[in-house]
């Protein structure tokens, strides 16, 4: 049995002319069709027949008629081109493939009418299910397409329904990052904070705030500032620092310590000598490359697709009320 597979695709008629045997016959055994007599041979012929010619089943007619597909649905806004975030689409194609499914990717730049046609899309593959993904850590309100199928909020979460929802823990990250300068020694920490609201802005505070409670340390409000998220903010609050008599910095982001970096050099002042300096994301174009190289804390994106795979699939649980929160690693190098 021979066939010209530069041509056009193998159809189920000449798997059955080859086999000798029904169209029906070849679509219940390419179709595994529970309870269809079969006979072993019949059976073994039709194997044979489309090994040899390489048939593909057609993928969306066997999703419409058995109403699901082993495909799983992500919709990002803009991580498949943000290079530290583009890990939530590894995890999530990882786990997904695990668990026998494929992941199919939009990512729609935040253009509305993209994200709607992309959603309609999945929907009509039938999706096994949806990751909707922002690729920062924010509030949305889910596009309403979602609730055609079962979906979950990966890296963001929905302040108005009871939708599942996978997000960084900001609190405990901010209060690792803050534990790494308490473990060195400092208790006289400053903390450079976004202006920008966000759970991230709010998270990680707590997190400070809570770490210096644990270690019998007053909070004192004068020593956190308020820059813009990146490398100029960290570098316009060097003199600051400096001013305050700190001797440890924890940064809202690694663009800001990157940017503190260049001010403090200026100012004469050596890290970690003269200041600690601990970061926020393991952006590690960043972290790893300064000097010398920064401790942070990381942005877990990767486990957090892995996890709204997991989520989506029933293999483990979201909270029933608020998001599941997924740790964030210190990751100690040569800053403090």
């Amino acid at each position: 049995m021979n066939a010209d597979r530069s041509a056009h695709p193998v159809t189920m008629r000449q798997v059955a002319d080859a086999a000798g045997v029904s169209i029906a016959t070849v679509s219940h055994v390419v179709n595994d069709k529970k309870g269809a007599r079969i006979g072993p041979g019949a059976r073994q012929r039709v194997l044979e027949a489309v090994r040899e010619l390489g048939y593909r089943p057609n993928a969306l007619a066997k999703n419409l008629s058995s109403g699901s597909s082993n495909f799983i649905g992500l919709v990002a806004d803009a991580i498949a081109t943000t290079p530290f975030a583009g890990q939530i689409i590894h995890g999530a194609q990882d786990e997904a493939w695990k668990h026998g499914y494929v992941l199919l990717v939009a990512n729609t730049e935040g253009d509305l009418d993209a994200e709607d046609a992309a959603i309609s899309m999945m929907l009509e593959h039938k999706v096994r299910g949806i990751l909707y993904s922002t690729w920062f850590h924010r509030s949305v309100v889910a596009p309403k397409a979602l609730k055609e199928t079962e979906y979950v909020l990966v890296d963001c979460f929905d302040e108005k329904t009871p939708a599942p929802a996978v997000v960084p823990d900001e609190r405990q990250g901010g209060r690792t990052a803050t534990r790494l300068l308490l473990d060195a020694g400092h208790t006289r920490i400053a903390f450079v904070n976004t202006t920008t609201p966000s759970p991230a802005q709010t998270g990680r505070l707590h997190g400070y705030r809570q770490a210096l409670h644990d270690a019998g340390i007053e909070y004192d409000p004068a020593l956190v500032l308020r820059e813009q998220p990146q490398q100029e903010g960290g570098y316009a609050v060097a003199e600051r620092i400096r001013a305050l008599g700190v001797t440890a910095v924890f940064c809202h982001n690694d663009r800001v310590a990157m940017g503190l970096y260049d001010g403090l050099r200026e100012l004469g002042l050596s890290i970690p000598h003269d200041i600690a300096v601990a970061g926020f994301d393991n952006q590690e174009v960043i972290a790893a490359h300064l000097r010398p190289p920064l401790s942070t804390v990381a942005l877990p994106h990767y486990e957090i697709g892995a996890a709204g795979v997991r989520v989506l699939l029933g293999l483990q649980s979201a909270p029933a009320e608020g998001p599941l929160l997924i740790s964030c690693p210190a990751v100690p190098r040569s800053s403090i």
